[in-house]
């Protein structure tokens, strides 16, 4: 599901006015997704994986600010990065057992990432899973590192969004709150047409569609 090892190969995933997301390991099933956006010639490095070329990347829409870390479990390869740009870590002030695994400056977050614009908004608050997201308000842009997804094991055929396998059977409602018009996600390319729209389908179609894409994840681990 997850490649390994120092070989990558970057691939641009999405590209807005803003900002751009890739992929270290095109060929993954797990489609790990970075994402990088600009505020003021400032930018901000979100859950990156690491490739050749990424610096390249950042540049061209400024000076990197800092980098962060939205998920508990993806600590991926941010400190790498921070410590190369000389800057800090970025990580939810509620979030626990992630600062200590980096060997690059920490600073907690709290409402809002910086002076960014972007409000911090806890997802899920447990001892097993600790998740934010990211909103812009007057950007419109939303990032959801895990609870939603586009690469094929969070969907369903004919989905283009899909909830954590995980979390089919009690989706993350409070995700219905926010009205972007564009969603990055941890693992596949994000959406930037319809997308209110789309995350509500997703969330109300979480439970009954849980049968079907557990039976599809079974037969792929045993078939595929």
């Amino acid at each position: 599901m997850k490649a390994s090892g120092e070989s990558t190969s970057l691939a641009e995933i999405d590209r807005w006015s803003d900002g751009v997301g890739w992929f270290a390991h095109p060929d993954e099933a797990m489609q790990r997704a970075s994402h990088a956006f600009a505020v003021d010639d400032e930018v901000w490095v979100v859950d990156p994986v690491d490739a050749e070329g990424v610096d390249d990347l950042l540049a061209e829409y400024g000076t990197v600010a800092g980098v962060v870390v939205l998920l508990d479990r993806h600590k991926r390869d941010a400190g790498q990065v921070a410590r190369r740009h000389d800057v800090s870590v970025h990580v939810p002030h509620w979030m626990t057992g992630v600062a200590e695994a980096f060997d690059a400056p920490v600073e907690r977050i709290r409402t809002e990432l910086g002076d960014t614009g972007y409000g911090v908004h806890p997802i899920i608050d447990n001892r097993l899973w600790q998740e934010a997201a990211l909103y812009g308000e007057s950007t419109g842009q939303l990032i959801v590192p895990e609870a939603l997804g586009t690469a094929a094991f969070f969907r369903r055929p004919g989905q283009r969004l899909g909830v954590h396998p995980a979390l089919r059977l009690f989706p993350p409602k409070r995700l219905a709150r926010f009205a972007p018009r564009r969603l990055d996600v941890g693992h596949g390319a994000g959406i930037d047409t319809d997308v209110s729209e789309t995350i509500e389908q997703a969330l109300d179609r979480s439970r009954r569609t849980a049968p079907g894409l557990y039976a599809g994840i079974v037969r792929e681990s045993l078939f595929g």
